[in-house]
């Protein structure tokens, strides 16, 4: 991209994208393009929402390979045998890492409980509550946020420590992204300010009652820390010569394993991580406000918008094709 190029993009960016900070493409290894809007400076946080689904899923992967998980079929239940199963409750007993991972878990609920979990003092095991139903294991896909804080309950299981903890020195550090400290909300109140507030957040990564990272959502990062996520997996695994996960995680993760859903953009589901085009490879992490990292092996590139909350934004990712894609040789 030439100057003009950048201007253009810059100025569109701020007359038709109301809610982006910040945005960091990179080519080639390269960042090519860099730019904040809205009172954002380069290294200041959002709060990326189900971004941090993709990151859990890169935490399994490292887990994976250190050999604290031995293989993603293996039972949920397995990791939690002290926990009290609820009478009549069978489906539970089937559930693997591998439904939690693809969103196929079955679930009892119609929607999110959002209250029940987000009150209780061990959010792991109110999740584990919700898992399982009458209807067994039908691999329907069903999107779940609570659902996924199982992960982060496991990963403490096998690493004896917080999943934070883990991120911090087994992914973070790697990348060169600065550690994450934990928020803590201690009333609804404040819940609400952290997921919608348009003000720059800190380094942090929202923790439930037990000091546990929330999977499904709370973890802050910039557009740069968000697009040194997107290298990693675009370099499979590899970070500036150095390998933090496999390229075979890498690989399965961002493989399809559903059909293309038209009430999600026409786009496939991997495992945490969204398939936007696989004839192409192109895949991405997603998150409420039009949160991506965009990763486009064809043009060896990626491309992450750090955007604060606005409910409405489905268009963010046809917008990086339209006008930063287009823009790349």
């Amino acid at each position: 991209m030439q100057n003009d190029a950048y201007n253009k993009l810059s100025d569109l960016i701020r007359t038709t994208q109301s809610n982006i900070a910040q945005v960091a493409v990179y080519q080639s290894g390269k960042p090519i393009y860099s730019r904040e809007w809205n009172g954002y400076s380069p290294d200041d946080c959002v709060h990326v929402m189900s971004v941090t689904k993709s990151v859990v899923a890169l935490l399994i992967g490292i887990a994976i390979d250190k050999g604290l998980i031995h293989n993603i079929d293996t039972h949920v239940l397995d990791f939690f045998p002290d926990y009290k199963i609820k009478r009549g409750e069978k489906t539970i007993f089937d559930v693997t890492i591998r439904h939690i991972l693809t969103m196929t878990a079955p679930y009892k609920y119609k929607s999110e409980p959002w209250t029940k979990v987000c009150t209780s003092d061990d959010w792991t095991v109110a999740a584990l509550d919700l898992l399982g139903g009458k209807s067994g294991i039908t691999s329907e896909f069903k999107y779940s946020t609570l659902g996924v804080q199982i992960l982060c309950g496991i990963l403490e299981r096998v690493s004896g420590k917080s999943p934070l903890d883990f991120a911090n020195e087994y992914l973070f550090a790697h990348l060169g992204i600065w550690p994450r400290g934990i928020f803590t909300a201690n009333t609804e109140k404040e819940h609400k300010e952290f997921t919608i507030s348009k003000a720059p957040k800190g380094k942090v990564w929202f923790v439930d009652p037990r000091n546990i990272p929330t999977a499904g959502y709370g973890l802050c990062m910039s557009a740069k820390d968000m697009a040194k996520l997107g290298q990693l997996c675009l370099n499979k695994g590899v970070y500036n010569g150095n390998r933090v996960v496999s390229g075979e995680w890498i690989e399965q993760i961002t493989t399809s394993t559903s059909p293309k859903m038209e009430m999600f953009g026409g786009m496939q589901y991997g495992m945490l991580w969204w398939i936007v085009d696989a004839s192409k490879g192109v895949y991405a992490a997603s998150g409420t406000g039009g949160n991506v990292i965009y990763v486009c092996p064809e043009r060896d590139a990626v491309v992450a918008v750090a955007a604060t909350f606005k409910p409405t934004v489905f268009d963010r990712i046809p917008f990086i094709e339209k006008n930063i894609i287009s823009l790349l040789g």
